[in-house]
Order: structure tokens, then sequence, then C-alpha cells
């Protein structure tokens, strides 16, 4: 397709999108101005109040909303776990995957995305976050993921003709921006000189104006046919990628089965246009428009989407809380101060502290005439103002749905068990935009699991992210002998197959995942600790062995050392299930616990014996008290052998 088709093409598909989001792109303004900048009052009406001297207060009650939903959902991470599908994929792989997925997050910082595209959804009704790739460094062809934010979500349009929750059905996308000539003209200096009188002279307000011409990535989605093929250890791959591995194949003595098959998937092209001409094409390396969208309350009326605010319904009740608001100054300011009434001529005597009165506090007041001035009582705050107050306030809370109990303040709830239901359901009536935001990531992890083989895709070592936020240097693509125990890197393998070999390969198998929605790890440990604790508490016969858990989930300094010298102190089974004793180490120390059990058994049958003899014995009466003294050691040692789990040492008497 030539440039000038591509451009038709584009012109096209952007006014689609233009005027398909017209309606909630206008909406979405409003609610982002009105409930961040406080534009909360007409303009007409702000002039003449303005203009006649009354208040024109605005209180705004809409962020501390926003920010409990948003909040909420920051200390509730989305995390993804990988699981494997079919017969290519390996478990331990898709761990690896998850772990890169973990810290493709970390390093690009993709919370801070996350949280800015749930933040314009919950304020204005959509948000937006990208996936990109980036090269790892200046000197390397290697690449990495990247997760990043879109500041601003208007420079988006999607595809006009979606209907899925989240971008995965989109064949079209534009990212606009706009630049000034001058600007322009340094940015693409090795480009052609732009003529701005001629073609994009006429070109029409959406892509030139007198301050800039716009420019836009031009995401396109098409159906292909590719060929894939059937290799030897039962792994299908595309034709391309096999060829581009062939060496590595050939080391592993793999070989193609059968032909090649072919089959109908997607590219996707991105293109960086103007209205007038094609600046650069690139192919993507997934199958997926990398752009994903957050929705927040989604309605389809007559087959037109509308992405509504959590604040949108709110906002006459917000305005009601500015007007009583601004009456009930207005009024206080407007009452009388107790001001003194009297006849004619009865302040003349002392005017001058008359007329501070109300101010200063004078040790005496003088009067002319008969009778005393008599001071006017105060007319009082306007109870009917403040009650629609209270009532604007109750509206707004019931219409977001979250109560006091949700935003931490005092309510009419008293017990422990009504404040966490009210706050319950708080959550509930606001989850779905929490849930909108899960979909989104997962989304995301599809188009990260599609670039992985791609971006990935030659022998390398990476850094992946524990749980917990651990690096881990992995050695993938390539058969390797790890160097020690638990590590992930090593020395390539002279024989692929041996049994102690290890091989993470990204490339091959399919994947699926899955986004569960929790505290972050930090509070999790957290969590963990204080139930530890209470479980200690209850069962104290439980300390022994959980010390050196509990130490390390403590956020104490030299917290590992003292888990590490806990875990020194566990009983021998213990430490084989775990796996940090050598085994052969256990054997020796569980057979000599079973060695001295032995001969406290055979200790305790001759006490026995010994007790059976005396008693036989009817002549010797002065021994009873040593027939006492043995029976009361035989039951000692019958208790404590019954204490004595098997393989560890019993105490000494």
């Amino acid at each position: 397709m030539s440039d000038d088709a591509i451009i038709r093409e584009a012109i096209e598909a952007f006014d689609q999108a233009a005027e398909a989001e017209t309606h909630n792109r206008r909406e979405a303004l409003d609610d982002l101005r009105f409930a961040r900048l406080g534009e909360q009052w007409p303009e007409a009406v702000r002039r003449d109040r303005e203009r006649e001297g009354r208040p024109c207060l605005t209180i705004n009650k809409l962020p501390a909303f926003i920010r409990q939903i948003v909040n909420e959902a920051r200390q509730n991470k989305p995390a993804i776990s990988v699981h494997p599908v079919d017969s290519g994929a390996d478990p331990e792989t898709a761990e690896i995957i998850a772990s890169l997925i973990r810290n493709i997050e970390a390093t690009s910082n993709a919370e801070v995305a996350y949280d800015t595209a749930l933040d314009f959804a919950v304020t204005m009704g959509f948000g937006y976050f990208r996936i990109n790739t980036r090269y790892t460094s200046d000197d390397t062809f290697d690449q990495d993921i990247v997760v990043e934010r879109v500041a601003n979500p208007f420079s988006v349009y999607g595809d006009p003709n979606s209907t899925a929750a989240d971008s995965s059905d989109w064949e079209t996308a534009f990212v606009v921006d706009w630049l000034s000539d001058d600007e322009f003209e340094r940015r693409f200096k090795g480009a052609e000189k732009a003529d701005w009188k001629g073609d994009y002279h006429s070109l029409n307000p959406h892509w030139r104006t007198e301050e800039g011409v716009q420019i836009a990535e031009y995401w396109r989605r098409e159906e292909v046919v590719r060929r894939i093929v059937r290799l030897s250890d039962g792994t299908v791959m595309d034709e391309g990628v096999y060829a581009a591995q062939k060496p590595f194949f050939d080391s592993l003595e793999v070989t193609v089965v059968g032909s090649p098959r072919e089959v109908r998937s997607h590219k996707v092209v991105q293109r960086l246009i103007t209205g007038a001409e094609v600046l650069e094409t690139t192919e993507w390396a997934g199958k997926f428009i990398p752009i994903v969208p957050v929705y927040g309350d989604e309605v389809n009326v007559e087959g037109k989407r509308h992405f509504r605010s959590m604040v949108r319904d709110a906002k006459d009740a917000q305005r009601r809380v500015n007007y009583h608001t601004s009456m009930v100054t207005e009024l206080v300011a407007l009452a009388p101060k107790a001001p003194w009434v009297g006849r004619k001529g009865a302040f003349e005597t002392d005017r001058a502290k008359w007329e501070t009165a109300n101010t200063v506090s004078h040790a005496f007041l003088e009067y002319d005439g008969p009778e005393p001035p008599q001071r006017q009582a105060f007319a009082g705050v306007p109870a009917g103002e403040m009650q629609q107050l209270l009532l604007a306030t109750d509206d707004m809370k019931a219409i977001i749905g979250l109560h006091d109990a949700s935003l931490g303040l005092r309510s009419n709830e008293t017990s422990g068990k009504a404040i966490i239901a009210r706050q319950r359901e708080g959550d509930v009536s606001n989850f779905h935009f929490i849930d909108n935001l899960v979909r989104a990531i997962r989304h995301a992890g599809r188009i990260i699991i599609d670039l992985i083989p791609n971006v990935y895709s030659v022998p390398r070592v990476i850094r992946v992210m524990g749980v917990d936020g651990s690096p881990e240097r992995v050695q993938i693509n390539q058969p390797f002998v790890p160097q020690g125990d638990g590590l992930k890197i090593g020395q390539p393998a002279e024989n692929p197959n041996a049994a102690h070999v290890k091989l993470y390969d990204l490339t091959a198998g399919k994947y699926d995942i899955l986004v569960k929605v929790g505290p972050s790890f930090a509070s999790r440990r957290e969590e963990a600790a204080t139930q530890m604790v209470e479980l200690i508490r209850a069962y104290p016969q439980a300390a022994p062995v959980l010390g050196d858990l509990l130490a390390k989930n403590l956020d104490w300094p030299e917290a590992d050392e003292i888990a590490e010298r806990l875990h020194a102190l566990l009983p021998p089974q213990v430490l084989q299930r775990s796996g940090v004793v050598p085994a052969p180490l256990v054997q020796q120390a569980v057979a000599q616990a079973q060695q001295q059990m032995q001969q406290l058994s055979q200790a305790l049958q001759a006490a026995k014996s010994e007790i059976e003899a005396l008693k036989r014995d009817k002549s010797n009466e002065a021994r009873k008290l040593e027939i006492e003294a043995y029976e009361a050691e035989t039951r000692r040692m019958e208790a404590q052998a019954k204490l004595t789990p098997p393989g560890v040492l019993p105490l000494a008497a």
C-alpha cells in the first residue's frame, strides 16, 4: 500500500474514532475539571456573585471519595501468575516467566501506570497504559519489555468498533501529540523539508492549526497467513522463529517433523504519521495493539458505549454543598452583631466606648436618660440552610456508595462488626472499578506473554524477581549446568539431555495467565507475623517450630540473622523437610536419637523386671521404699518416652 493510500485510510479511521468518542470525551473533561480542578460553579453564576460581593465557596469533597477507591487498589496489588497450557510448556519455565513479568513491572514502574489509569477511570470514566520495548542499554541489541503510563488519556483514540472489556479486539488505534512547526522540523530534521503552505496548509483542524501540527502513532492490526512447523520434541512454532534459532535446535538434536502448515494469525504495524505523510513504519513483535484501556462504569445504549466516572452522578449533590455552604456563610455574615439599641441621645456621654462596645471589653459604660440601652440577641445560624447542607452531603455518600465508616469517620455504627459490614458495603459498591483494572492487567499479561518469545528469543542471562521482591539471575534459551544449589545460571551443557542439565526455553510452549488481587507482599508479611504471634499465644508448643518464620516476617534490624539462628535450633526432621540440612546429616542425627530411645526402652524394661522381682520377695519388707522409688522412676521414663517424638533427642533427666 502506498503512503498516500495509508494516509487516506488513517484520516478516515481517525475521523470515525474521534466522532465515536466525542460524547465520552466531552463528559470526561467536564468530570475531570469538576472533581480535580474545582471548577464547580457555572461561569455566569460565579461572575454575578463576585460582582455583587456574595460568597462563592467551593468545598470539594469528591477527591476524598476518589482517593478511597484508588488507594484501596494501591493496597491490594493485582499480581500476574503464569500457568503452562500445552505439552510444550514447563511448570518451572512458567515460574520463570512470572518472575520475569514481576521484574518488568518493577523496573518500569508499572504500578505508576496502573494507578494513573485507574485514577482517570474513577475520575472521568477511562484511562490507559501501554506496553513497549526498549533496548537494554546503548551498546547492545538485547531488548526488554516495559510498562508505560499514559499521562494524557485524551491522546488515545481506540477502535470505535470494539466491544471487548479490554483492547483485545482493537483493529486500529491512535496516540496523538501536537508539535509546533519548529519542534516538528527539529525532531524530524532528517526528513524532507515540510511544506507548511502546501500539503500541510490544506489539512483539516484535526491535523493542522496555526499553533502546530498533529503527529499520530497509527496502529493497525491485520490478519495474515503464516507457516508453522512441528518439531521432534513436540514443540510447535513459527517457521521464521525456527529458522532464526536453527543452530540452537540443532544442538539439541531437534528437527522438523512433517511439512509446515499455514495458519491465520495477526500482525500489528505501527506507523508514525501526520495528516500528509508517513514518517516512520515499524512492525510490532506481537499480535495485539499494546495499548490497554481501564474503563470506569460502562453502559451500552443502542450500540453506543458510554464510559461513566464515579463522580458523574454526584456532581449535582456537590453543587448543592457549595451553594448551601455559601448561603450559610452569607447569612451569618449579614446577621446583626448584637448591636445596642436606645433612645436618641442615650450614647452622647460615653460615645467612644459605645462605638467599640462589641469589640472591646470596658469596665463600665455610661448612658444618658432614665433607661439603659438594650443589647439585641444574635439571630443564630440559619437552621434550614444547615439542614440542606447535611442532606446534600448524605446524598453524595448515597450516590457514590461510600459512607462514613469507609471514609474513616465516626458514624452511628458502634460495634466492630457493624463498622466492618459498612466498610465492606462501600467496597462492594465500587468494586467494579478495581475489577476493571484487573481485567486490564490480565490483558497486559497476555500482551507480555505474546511478546516474550520474540523479545527474549536468544540465549542470554536475564534478571527476574521473586514474590518477596528478591532479584535473581536466570539463564534462558540454552541448556546449562547450574553452578550450585538453587542457582539458575551456569556453564553451557555439552550434553543437553543429561539429568543435571537445566533449560528454561521461553520460546517454546503456550502459557496462560491469572491475575489475583490481594495485599502487597509487605502487608501479607505483617499479617502473617500477627497471625503467628496469635497462634503461639494459643499454642505455646509451636514456638520452637515457628520461631524462625516469625522472625523472618518481622520488620526488625537483624531480623534475618535472628531467623537464621532460630532456624539452626529446629529439630533435624523439620530441617530435612525444608531441604536446608543435607540428608546424610539428618539420618545420622535421627539414628543417634533412635539409639538413645532404644537404650531408654531397655532401661525401662529392666526397671520393670526389677520391680516385679522385689514384689515377689514377700520377706523383704525393708525394701518397700526402694520399690516405690523404682516405680516413680519408671513412670517418669514412660512419660518421657511418650512426649518425645521419633527422631528427637530426649531431654536429660
